[in-house]
């Protein structure tokens, strides 16, 4: 078994020993995710909470994760281990990885974890071999966790559809509590058989601190980039940032943008399989800009290159570039087929909603994006930044110790927090 990581002073100090009654949650995920890591940071931070994290893809020690969707390997610059206890249990697939069932196989994590005596156990996604013998083996043994993002909104009618909700309800009852991510989410596990008792809520968060700007910096930055772009200072620009694949619908928004004929850019931020053939679209037109994958640290500033953010995919389980692009200020666009879109976006208030592959519907709202007056569009950035406070990585945090300390420590079984 790979060493497990030094606690460090902090965590020491939340490793109080079992006659305290501190309870003990393992948790299980893949790998070091920005989205994630600072939500163990806050679990520990808080103190309510013993936490140890078992990664499951034992080759991403190294900090470096093999992307498919950015066509590249990608080593985030910001620290993801650190301030929480965690341990890389040895993963022996054939193929790594965590774009198929069996690319997480790992003999050791169930006794790797029982070896930590915990109280509950809280499995990160069950699409995979390890996690879902996990789930398999601490049933009856622990109180089982889970936590996921998947929702209903690419259901469609037919027997595949019935032979996975069969599925999905076996799968299910090897959990006690599901915390949901959003409204979508709580849908989805009801949907596989849960009790609306067994789901609690802890928001789909993202650091909503790392993305602010008191002192105008990233503002300033941004507005540096767009000049070396070429764009007007009072240019209205829409942005779009992320993976350019099939999935986010990139070729629609392309579309749509050049059909609006009203004034303004916009700017395209990654990289990935579409990105050829999307700039051969774009040629010759110099209000469409590409610019490449940027890591985290630069994101504040990328967010702020646009008035207005855009997440037009065809599937897509939530869409955390909505709640980084609302922390930064910016109103927003987002197809139905977004996760998080029924629960992020205030029509007219906080930004516009549109049917997945309406090129109508979206090329109306960019228009009115385009052309609405600048005093809108600031109101709504403000409402979209006021509306990312709770969807924080403090409130994903509290949700989940809520969870775990109301079904494991409360005898009463009282009710669980819920959105």
């Amino acid at each position: 078994m790979l060493p497990a990581r030094t606690p460090s002073a902090a965590v020491k100090e939340n490793l109080l020993p079992r006659s305290m009654k501190i309870p003990r949650l393992a948790i299980i995920s893949t790998h070091p995710i920005q989205y994630y890591a600072p939500i163990f940071q806050a679990l520990v931070r808080s103190g309510k909470l013993c936490v140890r994290v078992f990664y499951t893809w034992s080759q991403t020690a190294s900090a470096e994760v093999a992307d498919s969707g950015f066509g590249r390997t990608i080593r985030w610059d910001i620290p993801l281990l650190e301030g929480y206890e965690f341990e890389f249990v040895p993963n022996v697939a054939r193929r790594p990885g965590t774009d198929h069932f069996f690319g997480l196989r790992n003999p050791s994590l169930n006794r790797a974890v029982e070896s930590w005596q915990p109280d509950a156990v809280l499995v990160f996604g069950w699409n995979s071999e390890a996690h879902l013998r996990a789930l398999l083996h601490f049933k009856q043994r622990i109180p089982v966790f889970f936590r996921g993002d998947s929702t209903l909104l690419n259901r469609r009618p037919g027997w595949r559809t019935l032979a996975r909700k069969l599925y999905l309800n076996w799968v299910y009852r090897h959990v006690d509590v599901a915390i949901a991510v959003g409204a979508n989410n709580r849908d989805y596990y009801e949907w596989c058989g849960l009790a609306p008792e067994q789901i609690a809520f802890a928001p789909h968060a993202i650091d909503t601190e790392r993305f602010a700007d008191p002192q105008g910096q990233h503002e300033g930055t941004a507005q540096q980039w767009r000049a070396q772009l070429g764009i007007a200072p009072q240019a209205r620009v829409v942005l779009f940032a992320g993976k350019l694949q099939v999935q986010k619908d990139p070729f629609l928004l392309l579309a749509a943008f050049l059909t609006c004929e009203a004034a303004g850019h916009l700017v395209f931020v990654g990289h990935g399989a579409l990105e050829s053939e999307l700039r051969a679209r774009a040629a010759g037109h110099s209000n469409v800009h590409f610019l490449p994958f940027q890591n985290q640290l630069a994101m504040p500033a990328v967010y702020r290159l646009g008035d207005v953010f855009i997440l037009p995919s065809c599937s897509e389980t939530w869409g955390l570039a909505l709640n980084e692009a609302m922390a930064c200020g910016r109103a927003l666009i987002a197809s139905d087929r977004a996760g998080g879109t029924r629960d992020l976006v205030k029509e007219g208030i906080n930004g516009w909603a549109f049917r997945s592959g309406d090129l109508v519907g979206l090329t109306s709202v960019i228009r009115r994006a385009l052309t609405c007056q600048e005093s809108q569009l600031r109101s709504m950035g403000e409402a979209a930044r006021q509306e990312s406070s709770r969807w924080s990585i403090r409130e994903a945090a509290l949700g989940i110790e809520r969870a775990v300390m109301c079904y494991v420590f409360d005898s009463s079984r009282a009710p669980l927090p819920s959105a």
